[in-house]
This record gives C-alpha cells, structure tokens and sequence, in this order.
C-alpha cells in the first residue's frame, strides 16, 4: 500500500487556477487552515468554492481568489457573519449560489455517488428558489406516492409530487482536516460531529487531507470506536501531518477555537492581518500567533 504523506506545499502545487475547490468543516469548526494558508501563499486563483463556509471563504475571498462561491452559509460561529466574506459579497467580487444547508449535503451525495443531480424537498416554497434562480425542479414519475408499499400518507389521489432538482457538486479537488490520519490515507475524527468531510472526498477528483498527528493504522481504533474512522484511503490523494492545521477554528478534542485571535481576524482590515500572519510560511505563522498572544499579555 503507498504511503500518501505530503506537504502542504505539494498539495498546493497540485492545484491549478481555475479549479473547483471543496474545503471539508463546517464554519469555525475544523477547516483545513494550514493548507489554505498553503494556498494564500501561491499563486491559484480563479476558483469555485465550495464550502460550509467559515475563515476559509473569508480568505480567500479577501484576497481575490474565488470567482464562485457555492455556499449554504458562510460564518465564524461566535460571529455569526464571517466579515471578510461580506465585503467581498458586497463588492461583487464574486458570483454566488447560496443554498439550503440540506441541499449542499445532497449535492454532494448526488456527486459522490457519479449523479448529475437528486431531487430533495429542501428549498421548496423556500427563497432559495428566488435568489437561486438557475435551479431547476423535477416532478416524480410516480402517481399516489411509493407504487410498491401503497399510497404515500398525505399523498393526494393522482398528485405528483414536485421536487428541488439539486445538481452534483462534484470537485476538481477537495481539502479536509481531521484529527487523527495513517499514511494510507484513513481519516479519523475524535470530536462531536463528521461535517461531511467525507462526503467531500468522495465527491472530489482528488482529496488531500491534513490532520493533527499521523498515526500507525492499528492506532486508530485502539482507543475510538471504529464508527470515528470517517474517511477512507481509496478516496484520498495526499496526508499532510498538520499539529494545529485547523487554527484558528477549533478541532475537538485537540484543541479549542482561539477566539482572541478570531475577533483580531475579524476586525482587522484584511491587507494588515495577511501581513503579520500570512507573509511566511506555516511555522511562521504559528510564531506570529504566539508572539500576538505574549503581547496581549
């Protein structure tokens, strides 16, 4: 079996402009900062996003690197609008699809499982349909509910049911960050929820995954049950070993969102932040953290 270990700059040099990007999470919880800090420092741009969005659009955007974002929402949890995002949003700085947070999780079933699109009652009598005006809806083939088990309860005598007709959000490449990885490419999380990292991988061409520490395979489940081993080797390309790869989001149990931070991210003009915490690479970075929090003080 090949060992798939990489560095955050080898996955980035994998990367090209104009690629559809997925980035696993879910908000400020979990991103893969250290390979989107990887990204910030190269030169690929022109991406659609695809992302339960968090810092990670807020970078990007704020820095000129998306064309297309596709996005159930964009937040930093504690501050429930991520910022940066918003005055890129308001600049027109980039087109955007916004939809149901249900309707991205389909859309990537639909793409991991090779389907152009599934049709989901998530939307329907919603505003999706009005600010995404591009999608489509189907209507079922089949008369009075499910033809096998009788009639569907509530199902109106020869009615056919309408439905969101959700397109496959299928990726060029995908990156995820979990706590726990092998150097096959089996990914485990520890904290309280998956985020769909898997499904990120599943619906992407190729998957890089960052994790807190790499582990021998048989250290996965030796104290987790093997329920935590969300993504599997045959979905992904490249392991980054990453200690603190999520900051400044959290990554439960391992470690905390740095909220200080956070807020200074938050309220500092984007061009400031960058240069103090972005000029370098990821063990600048992390210098730069400590030395901002020594002198809090």
């Amino acid at each position: 079996m090949r060992d798939k270990t990489m560095t955050a700059d080898e996955v980035v040099s994998r990367l090209e402009s104009g690629m559809t990007l997925g980035i696993g999470g879910w908000g400020s919880r979990r991103k893969p900062m250290a390979l989107v800090r990887a990204l910030l420092r190269s030169r690929v741009t022109d991406l659609t996003v695809l992302s339960y969005g968090g810092p990670d659009v807020g970078m990007l955007a704020a820095a000129g690197r998306i064309r297309r974002l596709v996005a159930a929402f964009v937040t930093l949890d504690t501050i429930p609008l991520e910022p940066h995002y918003r005055a890129a949003r308001e600049s027109g700085a980039f087109e955007l699809l916004e939809v149901d947070e249900a309707m991205f999780m389909w859309g990537l079933h639909a793409a991991a499982n090779r389907l152009p699109f599934v049709p989901v009652r998530a939307g329907i009598g919603s505003d999706v349909m009005r600010v995404a005006p591009r999608l489509r809806t189907v209507t079922s083939p089949y008369e009075d509910g499910w033809p096998f088990t009788g009639r569907e309860a509530g199902a109106v005598p020869g009615a056919r049911e309408e439905f969101v007709a959700m397109p496959a959000l299928r990726m060029d490449a995908a990156l995820v960050h979990v706590n726990r990885a092998d150097r096959l490419g089996n990914g485990q999380y520890l904290g309280p929820d998956p985020y769909f990292d898997d499904l990120f991988c599943e619906a992407a061409d190729t998957a890089y995954v960052s994790c807190e520490r790499i582990v021998d395979t048989a250290d996965l489940t030796k104290e987790s049950a093997p329920q935590t081993l969300l993504i599997k080797r045959h979905t992904v390309t490249g392991v980054v070993e990453a200690p603190s790869g999520a900051h400044f989001t959290s990554c439960a149990p391992d470690h905390d969102r740095d909220e200080a931070l956070q807020r200074h991210y938050a309220t500092t003009a984007w061009p400031l932040f960058a240069e103090r915490f972005l000029s370098g690479d990821e063990h600048a970075y992390q210098s730069s953290v400590r030395a901002w929090h020594r002198e809090r003080s």
